[in-house]
């Protein structure tokens, strides 16, 4: 790896648009709570924990596998001051990073499945544990509360309430997360018209593992104004085109695309395609524990795949901050202050 380009880009602000507190979490944190809390797992080496909550060389790249690492994930979130942690981390981690503004999202109802306690409550300690450290380290984060297909819009009306009586605590917009194949979008429908009318923003996972099918009808029936991950609306011209004519940001994970099955080549995953397209494509890390990754190493991986230089990576980061859900006026500030940095970055590199 040239270390030059890895020192650039490190000390590159960046914009980070699709994370998951939940693939978040640190693996030596985990490794601590199961000595802690389990007496079973006291003698758990972190080789030994590894494969259950990370991807690994030998394992099958595919949506099974990969989603299986959220199902043992969801037994470390059995305190309140676990869940405490983990956010407080989770945030801890990106500014390290050099990332200058994050919209992390989270499910509250598998953060609740443990403990078994409310909705309202386990937003309360994100929300205000992610806002007391963000504060401290120089870091703007907004939140996402997510909600899954496959658990139907009941669950998803409930969660959206809780969404919208946190909008005063960093809550900025709803996202449509879980399984994709056999899950329709369209029983959404109201729910995000429902977020739209209480001034929240939306945002979905679609065109990961089903087609561009999947894109266009989250486009139309949930009036989204991003999508998660996206990529294969490279599959239908007309799709794409919805998305330029829209201005629909695409929040673009190739190192998870990678290892959920999506793609098997990193070199051939759709993100140039659709950037050389004119779409307005990001960059993100999705599951940063899952993935072993940093949103550091995939601009790098990105730059080294899919032959992106430096200017990309600026441009595709003025597309994450043009794209933040935040009111006009802070998303305009957000924008220039990035411009600036650039420009700085910039001039220290031809002094």
């Amino acid at each position: 790896m040239n270390e030059t380009l890895l020192d650039k880009v490190q000390k590159l602000p960046k914009v980070e648009l699709h994370r998951h507190l939940e693939g978040s979490m640190r693996i030596d944190t985990l490794l601590e709570i199961a000595h802690t809390n389990d007496r079973e797992l006291d003698e758990l080496t972190l080789d030994q924990l590894r494969p259950h909550v990370q991807m690994v060389p030998g394992q099958p790249l595919t949506s099974e596998v990969f989603l299986n690492k959220f199902k043992v994930l969801r037994q470390f979130y059995n305190s309140p001051e676990n869940i405490q942690r983990i956010a407080r981390e989770s945030v801890i981690d990106a500014a390290r990073d050099n990332v200058k503004y994050m919209e992390l999202r989270f499910t509250p109802k598998a953060l609740c499945n443990v403990l078994q306690c409310t909705y309202t409550t386990v937003m309360d300690w994100v929300c205000k544990t992610v806002a007391e450290t963000a504060a401290q380290y120089d870091i703007e984060v907004r939140l996402l509360v997510s909600m899954n297909r496959h658990e139907g819009p009941n669950i998803g009306e409930e969660v959206l309430d809780v969404a919208i009586s946190y909008r005063d605590y960093g809550v900025v917009g709803i996202d449509l997360a879980g399984q994709e194949h056999g899950y329709s979008c369209k029983p959404f429908k109201p729910i995000f018209k429902r977020a739209r009318d209480a001034g929240l923003r939306s945002t979905a996972h679609a065109g990961e593992w089903e087609g561009a099918d999947s894109v266009m009808d989250t486009i139309e029936y949930l009036q989204i104004d991003r999508i998660g991950h996206g990529v294969r609306a490279v599959e239908d011209a007309a799709v794409v085109q919805r998305l330029i004519d829209r201005n629909i940001t695409l929040e673009s994970c190739p190192t998870s695309n990678l290892h959920s099955g999506v793609v098997t080549d990193l070199q051939q995953h759709p993100l140039r395609e659709l950037y050389r397209a004119g779409v307005y494509t990001t960059i993100n890390t999705d599951d940063p524990l899952i993935s072993n990754v940093t949103l550091t190493t995939e601009l790098l991986d990105a730059m080294f795949n899919l032959k992106f230089d430096i200017e990309d990576i600026k441009k595709q980061t003025l597309y994450a901050a043009k794209g933040a859900f935040l009111p006009s006026a802070e998303r305009d500030q957000l924008v220039a202050r990035f411009v600036e940095w650039f420009a700085e970055s910039d001039e220290k590199n031809t002094a």
